[in-house]
């Protein structure tokens, strides 16, 4: 069974069109899975069983038909985040002020791969207003980490990951404008992308918003290249979305001579030991797979990491004002607290943020990019976050006091929207929990991000066996 819920998408795929495996089975084991385990990890939100059941019986017959047109993801189960809107269906954004909210239009990315085939069976938990690096809300309660249920699968795509990491879906989707797509990746030990922005076309409400990227999630690397393929290219109805397309081939090359660089800290965050020696050994496997790898000392980025966060938190006023003042009763405990945050950020730093970025490109981080293909940094500096911890709650790493914020190492690719960022997972802590680290390159270069993935990959290969899983028995245990 676990090798069957464990499968990943292109595996699934093939044993579909060979017909050695049904969607409805594949779609009915998920099901049980995500029944086991909804009372003590929750990664769904709104659930649609009985629909996909009847949506794989559709794509059970077209893989009878010889001459029925099968999409590209035909059969697939996928999760979408609460977040994101489809049409005739509810998205709450993790609050209680959205409960009642229908959707009128499909975001066109989730459009994409429901066109190709994929079959939706539920939605999956975001903190409220997806504004924690953890996963809970009054709206969906917690959300936890199937590793051990005492730690955050993170935020705010924490219900995509943990469905992952506990073998409850195939494919999921998340939305990243700090790291909200690679932080839980990281958390949980699956793959996470952060397209380069313009690259997957988005909803009206968040086009226009450079910080903000819609993304796939998987367990693989070449799952999450299959689901970028569908979701990206050119869209009529976003104009930021990039005219050009980019295709992630199938069969990517080696890394043999190509120049990486890395970074254990960016010269600002403090690493936990476990994960600064699973980092490492990411690194010496690349090395392995035949690429230059060269450590640099980064420094002079500090004000520029507080402000890839400050410029984001200082947008954020308006909307959590009015949540407070308007519905009072019904928010999460833990909002009055984001407002606070965000009431610590001002017009002058917002202004700060995008010229001191464009000083900080041109003299730190464009000239390294000129020399090397990416750049390689761990993704979280320790997974060690209570599932219910809070925006201003400490964490201790090398005797310092650090809020999860100042433990995730994703925001300042936020900032750099035009580069391509793919977390996936670099090894286990001594306390048994996954960690990751971050592939980042150069504006609008996906396919090398894939290429240096798939190269780590196969010389770490995390998702080969079910048994790099947890066990359902850790996930249903309290």
């Amino acid at each position: 069974m676990n090798d069957l819920l464990y499968m990943s998408a292109t595996d699934a795929l093939e044993k579909f069109r060979s017909r050695s495996l049904s969607p409805v089975e594949l779609v009915e084991s998920i099901i049980t899975r995500s029944e086991k385990i909804q009372d003590t990890i929750n990664p769904f939100a709104d659930r649609y069983f009985d629909e996909a059941l009847n949506n794989a019986k559709i794509a059970e017959a077209r893989y009878k038909d010889p001459d029925d047109r099968l999409g590209i993801l035909e059969g697939l189960p996928l999760v979408v985040k609460d977040s994101t809107p489809i049409k005739g269906r509810r998205s709450t954004n993790g609050s209680l002020i959205n409960k009642d909210r229908m959707d009128q239009r499909t975001n066109p990315s989730i459009e994409r791969l429901l066109a190709s085939g994929a079959n939706l069976f539920a939605r999956t938990t975001c903190p409220e207003f997806c504004w924690l690096f953890t996963c809970h809300s009054r709206m969906w309660g917690v959300t936890r980490n199937p590793w051990r249920l005492d730690i955050t699968p993170g935020g705010s795509s924490g219900g995509s990951a943990a469905a992952l990491a506990a073998g409850a879906t195939t494919i999921a989707t998340g939305s990243d404008s700090a790291g909200s797509i690679r932080q839980p990746a990281s958390q949980c030990g699956v793959v996470g992308y952060k397209p380069p922005y313009g690259r997957m076309p988005l909803s009206p409400s968040n086009s226009f918003d450079p910080f903000v990227q819609i993304g796939p999630m998987a367990r693989t690397v070449a799952d999450a290249a299959l689901m970028s393929n569908v979701m990206s290219g050119p869209h009529s109805l976003d104009h930021t979305a990039l005219n050009d397309s980019v295709i992630i081939p199938n069969r990517l090359p080696g890394i043999t001579g190509m120049n990486l660089a890395f970074s254990r800290n960016l010269g600002h965050f403090q690493l936990a030991d476990d994960v600064e020696r699973e980092f490492m050994l990411s690194i010496d496997a690349l090395r392995t797979a035949g690429a230059n790898v060269e450590e640099l000392s980064l420094s002079g980025l500090d004000e520029i990491i507080g402000l890839s966060h400050g410029a984001q938190e200082f947008v954020a006023h308006e909307f959590l004002q009015e949540a407070i003042d308007n519905h009072p009763d019904i928010i999460s405990d833990y909002v009055p607290e984001l407002l606070e945050t965000a009431l610590s950020f001002n017009s002058s730093d917002f202004r700060k943020s995008t010229s001191l970025a464009g000083e900080i490109w041109q003299s730190h981080l464009g000239p390294l990019f000129q020399e090397y293909e990416a750049l390689l940094c761990p993704t979280v500096s320790s997974p060690l976050v209570p599932a219910e911890n809070w925006q201003k709650q400490k964490i201790t790493i090398n005797g310092h006091a650090l809020t999860d914020t100042e433990m995730t190492m994703t925001g300042l690719f936020n900032l750099y929207s035009r580069c391509p960022v793919l977390s996936l997972p670099s090894g286990m802590t001594d306390d048994a929990l996954p960690c990751g680290l971050q592939i980042i390159g150069r504006p609008y270069d996906d396919v090398t991000v894939f290429q240096i993935g798939a190269a780590l990959e196969e010389i770490q290969p995390w998702a080969s066996s079910s048994d790099s899983w947890p066990s359902l028995s850790s996930m249903t245990n309290t």
